[in-house]
């Protein structure tokens, strides 16, 4: 495994599914990761908790990230995704999520470094594949303690480091510091993958750059775009249509149908998913290099919002910017029962004159997580 020069799917709660994650493989995504799994819950052998360590055929680099407190847990786990394909294992001590830290995992960690270090040494040596640690800056702006995390780590035999530019504090409420992921690549000889507030092609290879990180992780920005990973390959941004994108989306309903199967218990699973992803796709807009890239360099595009100032707007386009979470139940079903996407575009103008859209519905970029 090479962590070096590679754009990561970051490992997405919910967002990172395995129809989702065959959607990016065909718009340029090349290195995977499954959502966080419990080691704990994968020991148990709960059969939800290992369909998150599995990959489909296609995912050719694909990575496992398990969430763990205790060693003899961790390496069980870690053993149960290489057995299913996984290049590499990923410790989660970034999460923030309060049902992750309470039980010690996730951001919990960073306040152990000695018992971090422990942890991911019997993982180095009881997993058969490289493990790398994912970590924020710190628990709180106040005890940022990323740099003692990342040389432990290092010592401690992790293969790589991916620094989330945040405190556990501030969640997703500040911008990313890249000065800070910065500083800690240029103290550690294992790659640093550099992580937060990246959506577009120009802000990523800005970032990418200036930072000197070995490779770059894409969260939020993939469940906006599922196209940005083409868009940073070829440096130039793809603005598909409403029409372009409802067929995106369409094929997404098409991955979760053959992934949970087209029958009422497979629907009422991708209904889990499908509307969810609404949430994040309402929040496109066209952000040509032109308009924006001197204003991403002082303020991530990520977490700023967007004015709804354009005009002569098709009825399709307002209503894929619509935030409502009723609209987008309906917007998912109706793509779930459609046979071709010239049938869904048709269902969703229907749609449009049932519930008009409501402009500036998708709100700020920033909410929810990733």
């Amino acid at each position: 495994m090479d962590f070096r020069g590679r754009v990561f799917l970051a490992p997405l709660t919910k967002g990172g599914n395995l129809p989702f994650r065959r959607l990016l493989l065909q718009h340029g995504c090349t290195v995977t990761m499954g959502e966080m799994a419990y080691a704990y819950q994968v020991v148990r052998r709960s059969k939800s908790e290992l369909a998150l360590l599995r990959k489909h055929p296609d995912e050719s680099c694909f990575g496992a990230q398990i969430a763990a407190s205790k060693a003899p847990d961790a390496i069980v786990a870690g053993k149960a995704a290489a057995e299913r394909g996984a290049l590499w294992v990923d410790l989660n001590c970034g999460c923030p999520i309060h049902d992750v830290v309470k039980r010690g995992m996730g951001a919990t960690l960073l306040q152990r470094p000695a018992h971090l270090g422990k942890l991911v040494e019997e993982m180095v040596k009881g997993i058969p594949v490289p493990v790398s640690v994912k970590i924020r800056l710190g628990w709180t702006e106040g005890e940022q303690n990323a740099s003692e995390v990342a040389r432990i780590c290092q010592e401690s035999g992790a293969a790589a480091l991916t620094v989330h530019g945040r405190t556990r504090e501030q969640r997703y409420s500040r911008a990313a510091d890249w000065a800070a992921i910065a500083r800690i690549a240029a103290e550690r000889s294992i790659p640093v993958i550099g992580n937060g507030d990246l959506l577009t092609w120009y802000e990523t290879h800005e970032r990418w750059q200036q930072s000197g990180v070995a490779s770059v992780m894409v969260g939020r920005g993939a469940l906006i775009k599922p196209w940005l990973f083409r868009e940073i390959t070829e440096k130039q941004a793809w603005e598909p249509t409403a029409s372009e994108r409802l067929a995106v989306y369409f094929d997404l309903a098409q991955k979760m149908k053959l992934h949970f199967r087209d029958d009422e218990k497979g629907k009422e699973r991708a209904m889990r998913f499908l509307p969810w992803h609404f949430e994040w796709f309402c929040r496109y807009r066209p952000l040509s290099a032109q308009r924006w890239v001197e204003a991403s360099k002082t303020h991530p595009l990520l977490q700023t919002r967007m004015p709804d100032d354009e005009t002569d707007l098709s009825v399709l386009e307002l209503l894929l910017r619509d935030g409502r979470p009723e609209l987008h139940q309906k917007l998912a079903l109706l793509l779930w029962e459609s046979p071709d996407a010239a049938v869904a575009e048709e269902r969703a103008l229907a749609l449009a004159a049932e519930m008009p859209p409501v402009a500036g519905g998708a709100g700020e970029m920033a909410t929810a997580h990733g």
